[in-house]
């Protein structure tokens, strides 16, 4: 069935509805009303439809998928089926144990009852998932973000299997997901020492061969986040008949004495008021493009790599219905390449990580382990040095040994030279003048780092000693995967911003997903999660996929408590 088909179906079907909000009738019903279409959305569709429930899932911008669908498509999972039907070894305990030991106690979203809730929660997502054909795997290579710590694991994160988006038809042409690519999470740290490694090699061989094979049987396959996306629209769109309405902004929240029943939206260039009879999940994401927003709780503009349509306007309204909101000052941090004129930043994750690199302050002197969590380094940049900037400097070898997504483009790179985001220099003194630090001071930080490499050991960040680290290195070099000397020009610099995958302040809910006041009080009839919710995960990033995954399961839960009604 089309978009068009859809659509007059049920407009044909349900009509005008009776009820009031405010005095004024309202022009649709639906059971439940998801505002966003990523993760936490979909899994609240999902989780309704399973229970008989009615859903209408409204979109503000013309793509659906959300973050989501932009993703790596990874999800924290800890304790999760797969992992029991494979004998890897995890419980609740040891899941809630590391959660304790990283996240701690960062208020009312990041309480023991929220984080039992999301260990809790896991099982019935997975298994609600499979039930309607979605093929979920391990990533079993990629560790928690601090594995040393109690409870800490390798391969708790689950993903969709590359899926054929010619399966939901002309829905695929509105994805916010920027290619059809069938990569999955264990393939991009392989693929970056592609022709370095002979294990990069034949992972990079793989997905050509696994590309080819979708070709030759008909297929369009697409993996990490455009697979879960697809996946998840195949089940709630197509099998469970949700309806998804695209450039349906929510514009006010209907109340009546203290509970939400509905919402107003627009529809065509036409205001619409829609009844929810069971509740109202707002899933819309967080405030990543809000300037004025950025400024005022984070003190910078933001380098956002989220979708364009995270505005913070459901956060907005949901302080308007009396909801209370915490950590808003965080973000899913990280280091991202400034952006070229008209282009987006780019998000850094393994390229930081590899040999023959590292990352100065504007005064030429390392300030933290490259290769630590994305988030640790983001606020690490944040104490250090709000304004920046930040330049990550490398050796030939660099670019030489390693597949780095932000240089594959010929004209996005000779834009970032134009710009001045990237400089190549024959020697470091030249390298140094040309980005404005002081020669000796990023001599004498490059002559210590060397110092390390050839020892084996950072002893200024500890670099290279956690498994997390190890993820992204080349194990072919010694004695430190992660070290490598700054020694052969060319020597080239890129300047890195503070950037983030979204922001992680939102409405406090509770174990249930259900929207509290300050005084603790439910909200009734209105649910969040996903970026519009205060995180789970607190100020931290316990592991691969830890915004996926809590969006999801409370999303479910959400759903759950709905039915219950």
């Amino acid at each position: 069935m089309t978009q068009d088909q859809t659509t007059q179906a049920t407009d044909e079907t349900l009509g005008a509805t009776s009820g009031q909000a405010t005095g004024q009738p309202f022009d649709k019903a639906y059971d439940v009303v998801v505002v966003g279409s990523g993760a936490a959305g979909m899994a609240t569709a999902m989780g309704a439809a399973e229970d008989g429930l009615s859903v209408l899932i409204l979109e503000s911008t013309a793509s659906w998928g959300g973050n989501t669908a932009m993703s790596g498509g990874g999800m924290w999972l800890p304790n999760n089926p797969l992992m029991a039907r494979e004998h890897v070894g995890d419980s609740r305990e040891e899941a809630l144990a590391y959660l304790e030991a990283t996240v701690g106690d960062e208020g009312r979203a990041t309480s023991r009852e929220r984080k039992e809730a999301f260990v809790d929660g896991v099982a019935d997502f997975v298994l609600t998932a499979e039930k309607y054909g979605v093929e979920l795997v391990r990533a079993p290579d990629y560790a928690d973000y601090y594995p040393e710590l109690p409870g800490g694991k390798i391969g708790r994160a689950l993903e969709v299997k590359p899926f054929d988006v010619k399966r939901i038809g002309s829905w695929w042409e509105t994805c916010q997901a920027p290619a059809a690519i069938p990569a999955k999470t264990d393939d991009v740290w392989l693929l970056g020492r592609a022709w370095s490694t002979p294990s990069g090699f034949a992972r990079g061989a793989q997905l050509v061969f696994r590309t080819l094979g979708g070709v030759a049987r008909g297929k369009k396959l697409a993996g990490i986040g455009a697979a879960w996306a697809a996946a998840f629209l195949d089940v709630t769109v197509q099998q469970q008949g949700a309806q998804l309405w695209l450039e349906a902004p929510l514009e006010e929240l209907l109340v009546d004495g203290d509970r939400v029943v509905g919402v107003r939206t627009t529809r065509h260039g036409r205001p619409v008021r829609v009844r929810a009879r069971r509740g109202v999940m707002l899933a819309a994401g967080g405030f990543d493009h809000n300037v004025a927003w950025r400024r005022e709780h984070h003190g910078i503009d933001g380098a956002p790599s989220g979708a364009p349509g995270n505005l913070g306007g459901a956060i907005e309204l949901a302080t308007g219905a009396g909801a209370a909101l915490e950590l808003m000052d965080d973000a899913w941090w990280g280091a991202s390449l400034a952006a070229p004129p008209g282009g987006a930043p780019s998000f850094l994750v393994g390229e930081r990580s590899y040999p023959y690199s590292i990352i100065v302050d504007r005064h030429g002197d390392r300030f933290a382990n490259e290769s630590e969590s994305y988030v640790d380094l983001g606020h690490h940049m944040l104490d250090h040095d709000k304004e920046g900037p930040y330049w990550m400097v490398a050796d030939a070898r660099h670019a030489r040994r390693y597949l780095r997504m932000f240089a594959l483009d010929p004209r996005v790179n000779k834009a970032m030279a134009e710009a001045g985001i990237m400089v190549k220099a024959d020697s470091l003194a030249e390298l140094a003048r040309r980005i404005d630090v002081d020669p000796t001071r990023l001599q004498d930080t490059v002559d210590r780092f060397n110092g390390f490499a050839r020892a084996g050991v950072d002893g200024d960040f500890g670099r290279g000693n956690s498994a997390y680290d190890r993820y992204y290195s080349d194990p072919t070099v010694h004695p430190n995967p992660n070290l490598g000397a700054l020694e052969k020009g060319p020597f080239m610099a890129y300047r890195l911003v503070i950037g983030d995958l979204g922001t992680k302040g939102g409405v406090v809910t509770d174990a249930d997903a259900r929207a509290l006041r300050e005084d603790g009080s439910v909200i009734e009839g209105l649910y969040s999660a996903g970026n519009c919710s205060a995180s789970v995960m607190g100020r931290t990033y316990p592991g691969p996929g830890s915004t996926i995954g809590p969006a999801a399961v409370f999303g479910l839960r959400g759903a759950r408590h709905m039915a219950r009604g």
